[in-house]
């Protein structure tokens, strides 16, 4: 299981506190890509709930602070 930022994203309005189960739906329901089902599936088979992103990828909350995504409107244009 491997996840990026480009993946997590999908997962952000996920309906947290979520199952296994629950998260898995949800990604099926709203289109997510193949590699995010396969993580999902990879999960322990158990009921507890999952709190948020960062309990299934714990880098994420770094990811989310912007350190790693590259946005071209913030950069300046010399012509």
């Amino acid at each position: 299981m491997f996840w990026t930022p480009e993946l997590a994203i999908y997962l952000e309005d996920a309906p947290w506190p979520s199952t296994k189960d629950e998260l898995i739906d949800f990604a099926n329901r709203t289109a997510c890509p193949f590699q995010v089902i396969q993580n999902l599936y990879e999960l322990d088979d158990t009921d507890e709930l999952i709190e948020t992103i960062e309990d299934l990828w714990p880098e994420y909350e770094e990811m989310s602070a912007g350190e790693y995504f590259y946005n071209d409107d913030d950069e300046e244009q010399y012509y």
